[in-house]
Parts: C-alpha cells; sequence; structure tokens
C-alpha cells in the first residue's frame, strides 16, 4: 500500500481520491448503514488530516465494483465528470505520491471503469430527455478527453519507443458522442420567444431556465477548446435549424462553437436572470403561454417576463468554466471578470466575509448548540454553501447533485490560465498586445490572486463537508448540520413569494405540456422521503435521501477543489 511517512502532502489527497472511489461502487446498497456522523472541530481534531488512516485505502478499493447504480441519467454524466477531473488531479500529482508505478495502476484501474461507463450510459433514452441533461453529456466526455490528453502529454510524450498510451483509443468514441449530444442538445436554441435563449425540454411549456443556456455557453466554448474533431456521422442522422448538419465530418476550433457561446453569454447577461444579491435565479416562463394552443399564446406575448426567483447552488457554477473557456478563446478580460464577481456574490450569499475571511455570523462551533442556525443569507449560514432543502432535509436526487456541481466549475475556473492563447488560430504569448488591459501574464497574476482570496471559504466549507462524513465513509448532504444533536433545528430559510421550488417538489401541473408531454421528467419530487419513515435516526444527514452517490460527489468536489485551488500552491 501507499506509504506515507515520506510524503506528508499525501494524506490529503488519497483522502479525497479514496471518496472518490467509494462513491463509485458502494451506493447500491447506500441506505444499510448505522453509523453516525462525526464532528470535527479544531478543539477536537485536524480538520484536514495529513496522512490517511492506514485501514481507510483498502477497504474504500476493496468497494469500488461497477459504476454508479442507483444514480439517474444525468446524475451519472456528472459523476462521470468528476471521475475524469480526479484523473487529471491525480495524473497532474504523481510526484506527490510515493511511486508512478503505483500511481499509473491507480489511473488505469480507475480509466478503465470510466471507459467501462461509456457502453452504460443510456445514451438512447438521454435523446428524448431535456437538453440539459444532453449538455451534461457533452461536459462530461469533453473532460475525459481532457484528461486523456493531458496524461498522454504528461506522461507519454517522450516515450516514442513504447507507443501511446491507451487511453488516446477512446478519444474519437467520446469526441463523437459529444458531437452528437452537442448537436441535438443545439436545438432547443430559440429566437421566437424572449428574442433567443435555450429552452428546457421540448416536453413542458416554454421555459428558459439558467442552467441549460449556462450549459449550453459551457459545453459550446468546451466543444471550441477541447473538441478534437470527428469524422463519424454515425448512427444518427438529422439536422439542426440552427447549426451546421451532423452528417458532416466534425472539426477541431470549428468556430460555429464560439460563436453559439458568444450569443448566448450576451443573451444570458440580457435576460435580467440575476438578483438583488447578484445571483442567478431559475429561469423564465412566458406569460399567458396556452398548453391547449401549441401554436400561440392567448395574448401574443412572446417575451420572458414570468421569472421564477428559486435560486440553487449549480446556476451559479457552471457558467464560471463558460467564462474561463471564454477568456482563453478570445483574450477578454470581462468573461473573467464577471465570473469572480459571480462567485463574491456567492460567496457573500453563504454568509462569509471575503475581506476578514469568517462568518459574518460566526458560532463558537465546539459549543455549538443544538438548535441554533445562523442566519440564512441566500445560499446559506456561518459562511457554509447550502440548498434551501438542506436543513429541512427534503432535497431531491437533483438537489443532492448540485453543491459538487459549483465546486467542480469553481475548480475549473480558478485553474491556472495558460501562458499564452490561440486567438483565430494565432499563438499569442506573454508579451503579446491583445488589446485587452493588462498582458497575458497581468491578468494571470490577477486571476490567481483573486482565487486566493477565496481559499479560506473554500477551507470551510471542506472542513464543514468533512463533519458529515459517517462511521463508512460516506459524506452527507447538509454540511452545516450541526453535529452534536439529533435533534431537527429551527429552520428558518426565506425564499420569495415567486419562487419555485420544482427541482425538490417536482414539476408543476401547469409547466407541463400534456398534447407533447412524451417522457417524464425526472423533477425529484417522487423519491426525496423514501428514507424519512426510518425508525431511528442517529444524525440529521440520514433525513430524506440519506447519504447517496451524489452527496458524495458533493464533498469530493469541495476537496478537489481544496487541493487544486489552495493546497497546490502554498
Amino acid at each position: 500500500m501507499f506509504a506515507t511517512t515520506r510524503h506528508p502532502r499525501i494524506g490529503f489527497l488519497l483522502l479525497w481520491i479514496c471518496g472518490l472511489f467509494f462513491a463509485i461502487g458502494t451506493f447500491g446498497h447506500v441506505l444499510e448503514r448505522g453509523g453516525t456522523q462525526k464532528p470535527l472541530f479544531d478543539s477536537e481534531q485536524n480538520p484536514l488530516p495529513s496522512q490517511p488512516d492506514s485501514a481507510t485505502l483498502p477497504a474504500l478499493l476493496d468497494a469500488l465494483d461497477g459504476i454508479w447504480p442507483t444514480s439517474i441519467d444525468w446524475t451519472s454524466a456528472v459523476i462521470g465528470t468528476y471521475l475524469s477531473a480526479a484523473l487529471s488531479t491525480i495524473s497532474s500529482s504523481f510526484p506527490n505520491l510515493p511511486s508512478e508505478k503505483n500511481a499509473e495502476n491507480i489511473v488505469n484501474r480507475y480509466f478503465s471503469q470510466l471507459s467501462a461507463s461509456y457502453f452504460g450510459q443510456d445514451a438512447f433514452a438521454l435523446r428524448q430527455e431535456a437538453y440539459d441533461d444532453m449538455l451534461w453529456v457533452v461536459l462530461g466526455w469533453l473532460e475525459s478527453i481532457k484528461f486523456i490528453q493531458l496524461h498522454s502529454e504528461r506522461h507519454y510524450a517522450e516515450a516514442e519507443k513504447a507507443g501511446s498510451w491507451y487511453g488516446e483509443e477512446w478519444i474519437p468514441a467520446f469526441a463523437h458522442r459529444s458531437r452528437i449530444f452537442w448537436e441535438m442538445a443545439s436545438q432547443g436554441w430559440d429566437t421566437e420567444l424572449c428574442n433567443g435563449g435555450m429552452i428546457w425540454s421540448p416536453y413542458l411549456v416554454p421555459y428558459k431556465n439558467a442552467i441549460t443556456n449556462e450549459l449550453f455557453i459551457a459545453a459550446s466554448i468546451s466543444m471550441y477548446l477541447y473538441f478534437p474533431g470527428d469524422d463519424n456521422s454515425s448512427p444518427f442522422g438529422f439536422s439542426s435549424p440552427n447549426f451546421d448538419p451532423v452528417d458532416r465530418p466534425g472539426r477541431a476550433r470549428d468556430p460555429q462553437y464560439l460563436a453559439a457561446a458568444i450569443e448566448a453569454y450576451r443573451w444570458l447577461l440580457n435576460s435580467n436572470m440575476t438578483d438583488a444579491k447578484g445571483l442567478f435565479v431559475d429561469g423564465y416562463h412566458i406569460s399567458g403561454w396556452q398548453r391547449e394552443r401549441l401554436d400561440k399564446n392567448r395574448t401574443g406575448n412572446t417575451r420572458c417576463d414570468a421569472r421564477n426567483e428559486m435560486v440553487y447552488t449549480y446556476n451559479q457554477g457552471v457558467l464560471l468554466s463558460g467564462q474561463r473557456g471564454l477568456y482563453e478563446a478570445t483574450g477578454v478580460r470581462s468573461y473573467l471578470e464577471d465570473g469572480h464577481k459571480l462567485v463574491s456574490d456567492v460567496i457573500a450569499a453563504t454568509g462569509w466575509d471575503l475581506k476578514r475571511g469568517n462568518s459574518f455570523d460566526k458560532l463558537d462551533e465546539p459549543d455549538w448548540p443544538g438548535r441554533k442556525l445562523g442566519k440564512w443569507h441566500g445560499l446559506g449560514r456561518s459562511g457554509i454553501l447550502e440548498e434551501a432543502c438542506d436543513a429541512p432535509g427534503y432535497c431531491s436526487q437533483d438537489s443532492q447533485t448540485f453543491k459538487g456541481i459549483f465546486f467542480h466549475h469553481l475548480t475549473v475556473f480558478c485553474a491556472r490560465l495558460p501562458d499564452h492563447l490561440i486567438l483565430d488560430g494565432v499563438f499569442v504569448g506573454k508579451g503579446v498586445d491583445t488589446g485587452e488591459p493588462g498582458s497575458i501574464e497581468e491578468v494571470r497574476k490577477w486571476h490567481d490572486e483573486q482565487c486566493a482570496r477565496y481559499g479560506p471559504w473554500i477551507k470551510h466549507n471542506a472542513k464543514a463537508a468533512l463533519t458529515t462524513i459517517d462511521t463508512e465513509g460516506r459524506f452527507g448532504m447538509w454540511w452545516g448540520a450541526p453535529p452534536h444533536t439529533t435533534a431537527v433545528p429551527d429552520v428558518h430559510v426565506d425564499l420569495p413569494a415567486e419562487a419555485v421550488d420544482y427541482r425538490n417538489h417536482g414539476v408543476p401541473r401547469q409547466w407541463k405540456n400534456k398534447p407533447r408531454y412524451q417522457r417524464d421528467i425526472h423533477d425529484g419530487g417522487d423519491d426525496m422521503n423514501e428514507n424519512s419513515a426510518r425508525i431511528g435516526i442517529m444524525d440529521l444527514n440520514d433525513r430524506g435521501r440519506g447519504r447517496t452517490v451524489e452527496t458524495q460527489g458533493g464533498g469530493i468536489s469541495v476537496l478537489r477543489a481544496l487541493w487544486e485551488i489552495v493546497d497546490t500552491r502554498r
């Protein structure tokens, strides 16, 4: 097994690696457990252990079998994205591991799990789902391609005689699926209503929501930057009215992807989809729309004017990777500036003061009273990111995925910027004037400084997530849960009157377009209380759906953010 005495920095890396391994293989029997969550405060033990328990790694490795038996189509695509990103981190961290051979064995073992999930993914079912579901698939396989290319370049570039890494053989398949699903999702771009924007689902009354448009931005710019090309025109022969037909060869650096990302970003910024706190609300309906008359509505209104004020954490996250990609593709600094403002607004909405580096309403943590909670600030309390459903314990399978998505995309956004850009096919190096404020090197330094400001907040959230780990190593959903009590605390979450929490309570009947409603839309309303009736719940994170592969993914993402943005930059 891994030695730890000579490598003091190994422990934390392996901690989240182990968590990832556990997340993938053990949730087919997630409810059979009796352990309680363990508090983890400064006065009791170190919040981030320097080395793992010697028994933890073998136990978690033994638990890895199969893929994600309890996830649904879109959450499994997200978990696959986490796995690819984690493999990239492992590949970049070989010097911090005791043996290159052991490290390569870890990569190969879990890449084989990832490649197997390609065949396990229900691509035909996903074709009939909402446009956001399709775009999660695009981002997932592009993340896999990024890992393969990084690993090959880092560890096999100088091994020509030995041949390239075998993982490169998967790039054509992953690229093809990415292109197919981007092409299908692009059919959701609509200019008849609201002057543009992506529709969430073809099976519901028109709803233009933040997540589908943010995903389209992130997926489009990722296709521009990372899609390697694809000359396979099978198996789907269809054409999109908005973009080039899918039966043509797919080109790397195709300008249609960049144009789509820029247009969608411009639309989103002008859509008035942020609230007074600077947070993205969920989306817009068109008032007056009638299900019974599909060709038009009773008022002739085509404006997005019925806003759903509900705020979710993932609506603040996905755009970050899109903004990062748009900067790399254009050299326009304002994309990064927009991203940093969004991150700052999110952090403030958790009750964290970036200037002071601590919570607005800091509690005396070791003596935290069971029923005392910090003030709700819009996306959390006491500096800890939180969904509105966390404290009451009614989060659906969808919502259990959201915080992990935020931290994954924050990690993408805060990765160190390249020392050069490729703008319109032209190499632009350090000293070249891009026409933007500051040189490329100055922007890189500024970006790093901004991301460094988030470090204490990220660490605060990682520490909170670690307090929810039960005796079997499973992360809970509510990171801010008081750890010393089984009593449900007094919960107060202020939601606007116009907020519709359909991700937890189900899609309202009036949203369903009955004549066209051919396929169920997973809305979480059917699964959030499957575990509530169990007798003898021992901690607050066992309520509702309890600990799941989705909550495990959240823990993995915040720990990876801590490793990539904070620990590796000390």
